[in-house]
């Protein structure tokens, strides 16, 4: 078991799901949108997921929850297939991403406290690598740099960039 302890002296374990979905045109990327009253990260992209609790054996079984609280996905519609390397993230977490493939129909039902949307981007996007840019920004008394993969209306940014970029790097091998 996996505690919700720091997984060191700073940082909160968490995981997420990267869920590939996957369509007769293509692989697609499955993203949710956050609510805008929420204390971390209002309005943000990101990948289901979250703290991992006490109760959850692993991250996965963390990933897997979360995904089923926030999008009404079910575990037993997805198809882990590997694990990405651990993101530290400048607000305090260690998110192990966990890749998820799952085949349509998909029955969504979003907590609308949590998500605002559920969306997808096709795999094909990400891996054009021309569709990353990378930022500068002081914040929090330093330089930090961070990826962002702007589609359509959708401004992808910080951890679930960095993931994604990640997921790229693992794709192209």
């Amino acid at each position: 078991m996996v505690a919700p302890a720091a997984v060191d002296a700073q940082l909160m374990a968490a995981a997420v799901l990267v869920p590939l979905v996957q369509r007769e045109y293509g692989l697609q990327v499955l993203l949710t949108r956050r609510t805008a009253h929420l204390h971390h990260h209002p309005g943000q992209i990101s990948f289901p997921g979250g703290r991992i609790e006490a109760s959850d054996a692993s991250p996965s079984e963390a990933a897997l929850r979360e995904t089923a609280e926030e999008t009404g996905l079910q575990p037993d519609v997805i198809e882990l297939i590997g694990e990405l390397p651990e993101f530290d993230t400048s607000t305090g977490f260690r998110i192990t991403p966990l890749v998820g493939a799952i085949k349509p129909p998909l029955t969504l039902a979003p907590d609308p406290f949590e998500v605002a949307e559920v969306f997808e981007v096709p795999l094909g996007f990400f891996l054009d690598r021309s569709n990353h840019q990378r930022h500068e920004i002081f914040w929090r008394g330093r330089m930090r740099q961070y990826w962002a993969m702007p589609w359509g209306d959708y401004y992808i940014w910080g951890a679930t960039a960095g993931i994604i970029r990640n997921l790229v790097e693992v794709l192209e091998g």
